[in-house]
């Protein structure tokens, strides 16, 4: 057995009794059913959003804390998850691969389990993990050692725990699975070690590997235990045999669209970063060298993992812009239905739904340099003097032209995820002003080593804000409001019936802004800097809010000159609870 749940005999006896299962039609309806939060995103379209207005502009004011857990230990890195709610009880994933089951009325622990992880995990961003899923009996969670665990959500008995893949060779797992008619699906984590990203369906009651789909050309797909089909025509866009390492990691999971019954999934960075090694002999203005299908987006079919339609922000990309931000599906203001995504490499997609067609694109961020702008056909119209430059190129062979690029690697937005309402039709959408000093160097394949062949510092562009909560209109692209912030934001948003949007920053505050206008309603100070993803629901006629607080994540670790400025925030692994008590609900 890798793990163990350790029980908690006070927090036992005031446990509630066992839940009842939780089926496909509750994952289905979970945005409407406002008692429990049963998926990751507040429903499978990771909307982000509440029909909750009990809290609203009016008496936000009044929200006060119900209670607050320690994760506790020396665990106290960056904490990412998104609390799941049911039927009285809550379900937080922690750092270094941690589950926990809490009594949502007292805040008590009821159970919890540490996956044993191995020596020599290579986790490439923080030892987060953002969440679990529920279904049936069973609570799901990854490991950092590339693992999938199904545990008993009474009593955190494990169910079984089979292998993603081999944290030998640079996997890791860190996303919140996806739950779709009875199947766990799931991506990978490690694009920075020249792994193959892919997507896999398991069997929920038994872990058996239905289907998987890896998502570089070239590489087999299964079913059932049977090779089924390649992905894409080998080296039809990669050359040789770099597609065999071609990095495209999996790493943020997925959405899944119910009306066309379509799983979406990002794909991370090719590799290596080094694009002019993937790109050799390739024209700028051919296909050819696009590394398919690296910083995609991807519909799937969830019956048999079949890729029916793909998109790609970033073709020959060279700056590390993943494009595995989430895909939210939405139904804009003439009744179009939608599919909306804000990448890395600062632009604002609005895609068709049915077949995954570019609609339209927009800078969400000030100051893009790689890029002039997204041609009619979705295509970015690449400035080529701001592609780092090619080693082969240098005199001494070891280093190519330095160039400033913005955004940074690092994202106009990361894994942070933005919220929609259907309400004012806006997004949500927690982005950064950076750049960075990049260049090339040359590089060469070892399993379980880092594969970059590139380096770089990242740098804020502007004295006063690197942070920017943005309220934009997906029909034309204006930015409505925006809320500056002096550090990075790195958390999740959260928006209600109630004309609300929460999120929190990296110096501790849990903020509640008006919709419409941008203005700060309430804010509350946590402790340590929030890079979770804020959760609510009503029990006993009252609306609760859960957002969890301990700073960590990629910036420390990768943000040079940025994550020196901000080396004073301290860490933390607290799970914050608010209510508005019903007294004060009319005030």
């Amino acid at each position: 057995m890798r793990g163990f749940a350790l029980a908690v005999a006070a927090a036992i006896a005031a446990a509630p009794v066992a839940q009842a299962q939780v089926t496909e039609e509750m994952l289905l309806n979970d945005t409407a059913s406002t008692g429990d939060v049963l998926t990751n995103g507040m429903g499978r379209h990771l909307q982000r959003y509440s029909p909750l207005d009990t809290l609203n502009r009016d008496n936000v004011q009044n929200l006060v804390p119900a209670w607050a857990f320690s994760l506790g230990g020396e665990k106290q890195r960056g904490q990412e998850t998104q609390p799941l709610v049911h039927e009285g009880v809550m379900y937080i994933t922690g750092s270094y691969s941690r589950l926990f089951a809490i009594d949502v009325k007292t805040g008590r622990e009821i159970w919890q389990y540490d996956a044993r992880l191995p020596e020599g995990i290579l986790p490439c961003c923080d030892v987060v993990n953002r969440g679990a899923a529920i279904f049936g009996d069973n609570v799901y969670f990854g490991t950092l050692d590339a693992r999938i665990v199904a545990l008993n959500k009474d009593t955190g008995d494990v169910v079984w725990n089979k292998r993603i893949a081999d944290y030998r060779a640079g996997y890791s797992y860190t996303a919140a699975p996806l739950i779709v008619n009875g199947l766990v699906v799931t991506g990978n984590s490690g694009g920075e070690f020249g792994i193959v990203g892919e997507v896999q369906a398991r069997d929920a009651e038994t872990g058996d590997l239905v289907w998987t789909r890896p998502v570089i050309e070239g590489h087999m797909g299964t079913l059932n235990g049977e090779e089924s089909t390649m992905t894409g025509t080998l080296n039809a866009t990669w050359p040789g045999d770099m597609w065999k390492t071609g990095g495209g990691a999996t790493w943020l999971g997925g959405s899944y669209d119910a009306d066309t019954d379509t799983l979406v999934f990002g794909t991370g960075n090719p590799a290596p970063w080094n694009s002019h090694l993937r790109n050799a002999g390739q024209p700028v203005d051919d296909n050819a060298g696009d590394n398919l299908y690296a910083a995609s987006r991807l519909g799937i079919d969830p019956a048999n993992g079949e890729i029916k339609w793909h998109f790609q922000t970033t073709p020959r990309e060279g700056w590390d812009y993943d494009g595995v931000n989430e895909v939210v599906a939405y139904t804009d203001r003439e009744g179009n239905d939608r599919f909306a995504t804000a990448d890395r490499n600062g632009f604002f997609y609005v895609l068709n739904r049915e077949d995954g067609a570019f609609v339209n694109a927009y800078p969400f961020v000030k100051d893009i340099s790689w890029a002039e702008g997204i041609d009619e056909n979705g295509r970015p119209i690449f400035v080529e003097d701001n592609r780092p430059g090619d080693p082969a190129e240098a005199a001494d062979g070891n280093r190519g032209e330095v160039v400033f690029s913005s955004p940074s690697f690092l994202g106009g937005k990361n894994w942070m995820p933005m919220a929609h309402s259907p309400d004012t039709g806006l997004f949500y959408v927690p982005s950064n002003e950076w750049g960075m000093d990049i260049w090339n160097e040359p590089i060469t394949y070892k399993q379980g080593a880092a594969y970059l062949g590139s380096g770089f510092t990242i740098k804020p562009n502007y004295e006063d804000h690197i942070g920017s909560l943005k309220a934009i209109d997906p029909d034309t692209g204006e930015v409505v409001w925006e809320h500056q912030n002096p550090a990075p934001l790195w958390g999740g948003v959260m928006t209600t019936a109630g004309g609300l949007v929460f999120t929190g920053t990296p110096e501790g505050e849990f903020i509640a802004f008006d919709d419409m206008t941008g203005e700060v309603l309430w804010s509350f100070q946590t402790g340590s800097g929030i890079v979770g993803q804020p959760i609510t629901w009503e029990q006993d006629g009252e609306q609760y809010v859960s957002v969890i607080s301990g700073w960590g994540g990629a910036v420390p670790l990768w943000g040079g000159e940025v994550a020196s400025a901000v080396n004073y925030l301290n860490q933390g692994g607290l799970l914050w609870t608010f209510r508005l008590p019903q007294q004060l609900a009319a005030n």
